[in-house]
Parts: structure tokens; sequence; C-alpha cells
């Protein structure tokens, strides 16, 4: 092989190794970058950077396939025209390297850009937990005032209850008396006293009195 085909070999090798840790290197940041996104919808950025490269390896190719009829013709050429198909080569070369670069900086391109969506998507997470958690509380303080209000009705229909109860309690204590009384209407007031003699209480008063007096005994 001779110095010139080395020369474009090398410079084509390079440009596949150039390609090769670029590739490596953005794999290894996509895994780093979208290994924190864990539950969250994944930024496909894989199509993308596959025309990019596919680019890049075309252009290598490309290279590769000059250098080589450059490598052919080198043999036949005098000392001046190889010289200057040197000097071609080295610009064939830094092409190349220059391709390197240039793949270099698309993938720290592509890297910044998925770091940028991971931190949207982090920041979106964030948001949406937070408004989760003020959901919970809103929900939280609406059931306890549903609760406050529902125990305010259980108790106001308590006391109304028991309100009535002591009416209903009430009224049938006057009924009772009042039957209780019944039977004493009517009795002249020598009457009631000979009934209150009879129970050793006393016949002083006036007629309702009398009454109230033997009731009050009956119901002893």
């Amino acid at each position: 092989m001779t110095g010139m085909t080395r020369q474009y070999s090398a410079a084509a090798s390079h440009a596949r190794n150039v390609v090769d840790k670029t590739a490596d290197l953005w794999t290894q940041s996509a895994q780093t970058v979208t290994g924190r996104l864990f539950g969250l919808p994944r930024v496909d950025l894989v199509p993308a950077v596959e025309r990019y490269f596919n680019l890049v390896q075309r252009t290598v190719d490309i290279n590769r396939h000059l250098a080589i009829r450059w490598a052919e013709a080198a043999g036949t050429l005098s000392g001046v025209v190889r010289e200057k198909a040197g000097s071609a080569g080295d610009i064939m070369r830094d092409k190349a390297e220059a391709a390197g670069d240039v793949a270099r900086e698309q993938a720290k391109q592509a890297e910044q850009a998925a770091r940028e969506q991971a931190a949207k998507a982090e920041q979106a997470e964030k948001e949406l937990a937070r408004q989760a958690r003020q959901a919970e509380r809103e929900q939280a303080e609406k059931a306890e005032q549903a609760a406050r209000e529902q125990a305010a009705k259980a108790e106001q229909a308590e006391n109304e209850l028991a309100r009535q109860a002591r009416q209903a309690e009430r009224e049938h204590a006057r009924q009772a008396h009042k039957r209780a009384r019944a039977r004493y209407e009517g009795l002249t007031k020598a009457e009631l006293s000979d009934l209150l003699a009879q129970r050793k209480l006393p016949k002083t008063g006036n007629i309702d009195e009398l009454i109230e007096r033997l009731v009050e005994a009956d119901s002893k």
C-alpha cells in the first residue's frame, strides 16, 4: 500500500471512528437523560438523529470512494502531480475530519435538546402533581364542609325531635291531669272537703285548690 493510499485510508477510518464515537456519545447521553423520565412520555429523537448520521455516513463513503480513486491514480503520476495529489488528499482528510466535527456538534445539540425536553417533562410532572395535590385538598375541604353541614342538619333535626317529644309529653301530662280533675269537677266544696278528710289532707282553700290537692294525692 502506498503512502497516499495509507493517507486516504487513515482519513476515511478517522471519519468512521468519529461517527461511531459520536453515536456512542449520543446513546449514552440519551439513556442518561431519558432514564430520569420513568413513567412519562419519551421524546423520540431517533429518526432525526438517524437521518443526520446517514448523511454523515454518505459523506464519508463519498470521501472514501474519492480517496481510492486518487490512490489508484497515484502510481502513474509524476512527482509534481503526486505532490499536488497529496495536497488534495490533505484537503480530503480535513473534510472528513470536519464532517466528524460537525457530527459531534450535531450530537451535542441533540443531547441539549433532549435535556431541555427532559426538563420540560419534569416541570410538567411537578405541575401535574401540584394540581393533583390542590384538587385533593379542595376535595377534602368540600367533603369536610359537607360533613359539617350534614352534622348540623342532623343536630337540628335531633333538637326538633326532642322539642316535639317534650311538647308531646307536656300535652300528654296536661291531658292526664285534665282527666284526673274530671273526677272531681262538679263536686261541691263540702264534698271535696269530705274526700280530703278521708285522706287526712288539709281542707283549706278554694274549690280549685281542693281539686288540685286531691289530684296530686291520686298521682302518688
